[in-house]
């Protein structure tokens, strides 16, 4: 049998060449971050320097930080990313990276309304995807979904909400849709648009 050559000893290898900040620079940004001039080019950052300056010296506080971002501007758009990644210490493609992995996180506002249609398996082998058409149709969306030109509800996949006994789901403005048929699921849209007249 054929030995596999070892390779030369070496310094171990390293994520990254550089070091962002060290604990104590980290700790006077975050200072600084919270003693922020009232004026900002951008007054969404102010927003944001606030929320990162309560969250980034908790462990795992990127994502509870990112969900406050994103229900203060209602979304996480991309030019404030940046002062998100210097407030915890982190590249702008490393806060990039958890934003697009995790479907939640938008970087365009939604609508008013939020419809989540499910399209994992089960859903998909009760129906599903007639149902995802039959929204897209009666919401005059491309099939990849998204927000109507109004503003009135933002159409978005999902994938799994836990009702895969009761499918195929929705949530509608958090608040789940089991069992649905495209009747039905234009009975609760419509109970909801006729919400918002009356409001």
């Amino acid at each position: 049998m054929a030995q596999i050559p070892t390779p030369p000893a070496g310094p171990a290898r390293v994520r990254s060449e550089r070091v962002l900040a060290t604990p104590d620079e980290l700790r006077d940004r975050l200072r600084q971050l919270g003693r922020a001039p009232a004026e900002v080019a951008d007054p969404r950052l102010a927003t944001v320097r606030e929320i990162v300056a309560r969250h980034a010296l908790q462990r795992g506080g990127l994502l509870p930080a990112l969900h406050d971002v994103q229900d203060a501007l209602g979304c996480v758009p991309a030019e404030v990313v940046g002062e998100i990644a210097l407030g915890f210490n982190l590249s702008r493609a490393e806060v990039h990276g958890v934003i697009s992995y995790y479907h939640h996180f938008r970087s365009e506002p939604a609508g008013r309304h939020v419809l989540e249609v499910c399209r994992a398996e089960a859903c998909q082998s009760m129906g599903a995807d007639a149902l995802w058409q039959h929204a897209c149709e009666g919401l005059g969306l491309p099939e990849a979904g998204g927000t109507r030109p109004d503003g009135g509800m933002t159409l978005q996949p999902v994938y799994c909400l836990g009702l895969c006994a009761q499918s195929p789901a929705a949530m509608l403005d958090g608040r789940p849709h089991a069992r649905l048929s495209p009747e039905r699921l234009d009975r609760v849209m419509g109970a909801c648009m006729a919400t918002e007249v009356t409001a």
